[in-house]
């Protein structure tokens, strides 16, 4: 992590994680007002997630949507499909998680995505179906 990173205050992380998300998550407006350290600390782990590696950001996130989904966590389903949504995953992108969802962790899982694919329903008829947000 760079020397500007590390100088980061909470809120800031909070702001550039927003900017990668596409928006920010109240939990870490929330946790910043109660804890600096813990934001940017949390900022450097998500910082990998929503970067390009040797993976692309959005395959990651797309691999995060699963891993929330399983753990049947809908608030945090909502927030991996509307950053999936805005880095690009494609409405065939997400369905295909959504088979290995329903393969991997049964109609439990498949049932905590069900807001969050309402999410996916309205940007298609906002976007004619290309899922990307600007």
């Amino acid at each position: 992590m760079d020397k500007q990173a590390k100088k980061q205050t909470g809120k800031e992380v909070v702001e550039s994680i927003g900017n990668k998300m596409g928006f920010k998550p109240h939990i870490l407006e929330t946790l910043a007002e109660i804890d600096d350290e813990f934001v940017k600390y949390y900022g450097r782990c998500d910082g990998r997630l929503l970067s390009d590696g040797i993976l692309p950001a959005k395959t990651k996130i797309l691999m995060a949507l699963a891993v929330v989904a399983s753990k049947q966590c809908e608030s945090c389903v909502m927030s991996q499909m509307r950053s999936a949504i805005h880095n690009g995953a494609t409405k065939e992108e997400i369905m295909e998680t959504m088979e290995v969802i329903s393969i991997t962790s049964g109609a439990p899982a498949v049932a905590a995505c069900r807001d969050a694919l309402k999410t996916l329903l309205v940007d298609e008829k906002v976007t004619g179906g290309d899922c990307k947000r600007d």
